[in-house]
C-alpha cells in the first residue's frame, strides 16, 4: 500500500512537470499545452498529421513535435503609396488590413516558420488589390461617392488572394487619402472651373425665365391695357351719346340756355391765359360778355340788325 501511494505521487510529479514544460514551451511530449488563442500543429518525422487546438493534448516523444502558430486577429498597417485613379489623378493612400491564420498546415507549408514573410505576402497583396481597384475609379468616387463599395470590394480580393495561404482577412480600410501638392492643385483649379460653369449655366437658366416673365408680363399688360381701352372707348361713346341726348332734350325745352351752355363750353375749350383773340366787338362769339349783369346782345335779324325784345314804338 504504502509503494502504491508513493507510485501514485511520483506519476503524479512526472505528470505536473510535463504539463508545467509543456506551458514553458516544451512541445516534444508526451504531454502539450495549447494555449487560448494559438493552435499547434503536430508533427510526425516532419510531416503534418493533426492539429491541436487549446487545451491538453498528447505527442509522442522523440517522434512527434507540436508547431505553435498565433491564431489570434492581427492589423497591418499599410505604408502610404502613390496611385493613380482613373481620370489620371495621384493620391497618396495608406491602408490597413486586420488578418489570421485559420488553416496553420496551409500557413505552414506556404512560410514554415517564417511570420515575417506572412506579413510582407500579405501587405503586398493589400497593395496590389488597393492599386488595382483605384485605377478603376475616378478621384470622385473614391473620395466620396463609392468610397464605401471600393473598400468592400478591395477586402474581397485581399481575401481571395491570401485564402489559399491560409489566412483569412476580415477587413481591409482606406485608413488615409492625400493628395500630393501638384494634384492638390489641379484638383482645386478643376473645382473651380466646375463651379464657376455651374454658376454661368444656373444665371443663364435664370435670365432665360426672367426675360420669360417679363414676355408674359408685358403680353398681359397690352391685354389688359387693350381691354381697358376699349372699355373706356365704349363708356366715353356711351356718355356721348348721353350727352347728345340730354343736350338735344335741353335744346328742345330750353334753346337759349342750351346757346348759353355751348357757348361757355366754347369759351372754355378756346381761351386760357396765353390766347389772343382778334375779333370784331359784336362778334356773335362774345354775345355773352356785353354786360356784368349776363345780359346778352339779341341775336341779329337776317338783315343785320338786332332784333328787338321789348315793346315797338307807337303801340
Amino acid at each position: 500500500m504504502k509503494w502504491f501511494v508513493m507510485l501514485v505521487i511520483l506519476f503524479g510529479a512526472v505528470f505536473v512537470g510535463l504539463v508545467a514544460a509543456g506551458e514553458g514551451g516544451w512541445n516534444r511530449g508526451p504531454v502539450v499545452v495549447t494555449l487560448e488563442g494559438e493552435q499547434k500543429l503536430v508533427l510526425r518525422l516532419g510531416e503534418a498529421v493533426r492539429v491541436a487546438d487549446p487545451g491538453l493534448s498528447w505527442i509522442i516523444p522523440g517522434l512527434e513535435k507540436a508547431e505553435p502558430f498565433d491564431v489570434r486577429w492581427n492589423d497591418l498597417d499599410s505604408e502610404p503609396n502613390l496611385m493613380q485613379t482613373r481620370d489620371g489623378e495621384q493620391l497618396t493612400i495608406d491602408s490597413y488590413v486586420i488578418w489570421r491564420v485559420v488553416d496553420v498546415e496551409a500557413f505552414r507549408r506556404s512560410f514554415q516558420e517564417d511570420r515575417e514573410r506572412a506579413v510582407k505576402r500579405i501587405d503586398r497583396a493589400m497593395r496590389d488589390d488597393v492599386r488595382e481597384v483605384i485605377g478603376r475609379h475616378t478621384l470622385h468616387e473614391v473620395l466620396d461617392k463609392k468610397r464605401g463599395a471600393i473598400m468592400q470590394e478591395i477586402t474581397e480580393n485581399t481575401r481571395a488572394d491570401v485564402k489559399p495561404l491560409g489566412i483569412a482577412v476580415a477587413d481591409v480600410r482606406i485608413n488615409r487619402t492625400e493628395l500630393p501638392d501638384a494634384t492638390m492643385n489641379s484638383v482645386y483649379a478643376r473645382m473651380k472651373t466646375e463651379r464657376e460653369r455651374l454658376a454661368r449655366k444656373t444665371r443663364a437658366e435664370g435670365e432665360e425665365r426672367a426675360r420669360k416673365i417679363r414676355a408674359d408680363a408685358d403680353a398681359e399688360a397690352r391685354v389688359l391695357v387693350a381691354k381697358a381701352r376699349r372699355d373706356a372707348e365704349i363708356t366715353k361713346g356711351e356718355g356721348d351719346a348721353e350727352a347728345t341726348r340730354l343736350y338735344g332734350e335741353s335744346y328742345g325745352n330750353a334753346p337759349e340756355f342750351y346757346a348759353f351752355t355751348r357757348s361757355l363750353e366754347a369759351y372754355r375749350k378756346t381761351i386760357n391765359a396765353n390766347t389772343t383773340l382778334v375779333l370784331s366787338p359784336d362778334s356773335e362769339f362774345f354775345r355773352f360778355f356785353e354786360s356784368a349783369g349776363g345780359n346778352r346782345r339779341p341775336p341779329a335779324s337776317p338783315s343785320g340788325e338786332p332784333e328787338r325784345t321789348g315793346p315797338r314804338p307807337g303801340r
